[in-house]
């Protein structure tokens, strides 16, 4: 037994040995990789030991993100609440099918007016459903957010909330393009707003003489002698012994074509004791004006009454009280008879394409008539 003894412990102690120097090696790995697995346990029973989370339990903070992921955030952002038709964020009102896709008002207002060129129920892009003025309705909360969301100021170049972009690039931003204050008299200058004062106190406009000025000023007599004589034509309209105004309302119908085409006309009313009608039509009548971005609408005023007498008469339509239809007067002049009952069909002198949309997509179209009666 003592030297069995003897012998372990010499294996184990023996210094300078071979064998004791392996002995040690392995002891010193078999620690290691010992302490290695103490230390696994004991992070796998910290694991399993830890309490299991509670769905109940509030969220926790979060984490603030770093700048290069907030740019991906907003442009996340911008693919959700952008519009299903144009793909661009709303600039103003903002609508959604029943299903919750988002349409700007330029787009629902266009889809409206095709389906009525087409004479089809108009439908979300998305899902297909029925969408209408009554079916749809506004969504205040993305309307909220988008104008929250950062765009780029088209002069500086900066960031700027969607809310303040507008009054920002009018008013503050010092890049925005303006003109000098002498334009009126000829100054052809435009260029940044920082640079307006530096270019005026130079500019050679205020020292041209009369006679270089007088060409100018009489384009600029010009231009607002248009504007007066529409004016005095309508007061001396007013002037008039008979006058007569009223509310229309034209109604969409189809023609008996083959391939029908869209037109309005109004029930029969009476103005000065006669009895009249309005007709309207797109795009004077074209075969497909769907089909076509640039869309018109003209009218014709149409006398049902007989008359003993020719009755000359002058006529305009405006806005109803309750529309936001933007209409340019025009006076038109007819002399009515028997035989020429009917005026030719008249531009409805409406800004552009965008306001004919707002009219073709409402149910009905409603404006004001007057009738100047001419006495000889």
């Amino acid at each position: 037994m003592s030297s069995l003894e003897e012998r372990d412990v010499g294996v184990a102690v023996a210094p300078g040995s071979s064998s004791a120097g392996l002995g040690v090696g392995a002891v010193g790995a078999a620690v290691e990789a010992v302490a290695g697995v103490a230390a696994m346990q004991e992070d796998v029973g910290i694991r399993r030991e830890g309490p299991e989370p509670d769905p109940d339990e509030p969220p926790k903070k979060r984490v603030k993100i770093p700048e290069g992921e907030s740019g991906k955030l907003e442009e996340r952002l911008y693919s959700v609440l952008c519009c299903t038709v144009c793909l661009d964020l709303p600039k103003a009102s903002v609508y959604q099918c029943t299903n919750g896709h988002l349409m700007c008002a330029g787009c629902f207002i266009h889809l409206l007016a095709d389906s009525r060129l087409k004479e089809e129920q108009a439908t979300c892009p998305n899902c297909r459903c029925e969408i209408s003025k009554n079916l749809c309705c506004r969504n205040l909360a993305v309307e909220k957010a988008v104008s929250e969301l950062p765009t780029e100021c088209t002069f500086c170049l900066k960031q700027f909330p969607r809310s303040s972009l507008e009054r920002h690039q009018k008013e503050e931003c010092q890049d925005r393009v303006t003109q000098c204050k002498y334009k009126r008299i000829g100054c052809p200058w435009q260029g940044p707003f920082h640079e307006l004062p530096a270019h005026e106190s130079e500019c050679s406009h205020p020292t041209k003489t009369g006679t270089e000025l007088m060409g100018i000023l009489g384009e600029m007599d010009q231009s607002h002698r248009r504007d007066m004589q529409l004016y005095n034509s309508i007061f001396s309209l007013l002037c008039y012994e008979k006058i007569g105004f009223t509310e229309v309302q034209f109604r969409p119908y189809r023609t008996d074509d083959f391939i029908t085409r869209l037109y309005y006309e109004t029930p029969r009313f009476t103005v000065l004791n006669q009895t009249w009608v309005l007709k309207a039509r797109v795009n004077d009548s074209e075969r497909n004006p769907n089909l076509s971005c640039k869309r018109t609408l003209s009218f014709q005023l149409i006398l049902k009454s007989k008359v003993n007498s020719a009755l000359e008469c002058s006529f305009l339509l405006l806005k109803g009280p309750y529309d936001d239809v933007r209409i340019k007067p025009v006076i038109y002049h007819h002399s009515f008879s028997n035989d020429t009952n009917e005026t030719d069909y008249v531009p409805l002198p409406i800004s552009d394409s965008v306001e004919c949309n707002k009219l073709l997509a409402a149910k009905n179209i409603n404006l004001r008539l007057f009738i100047f009666q001419v006495q000889k």
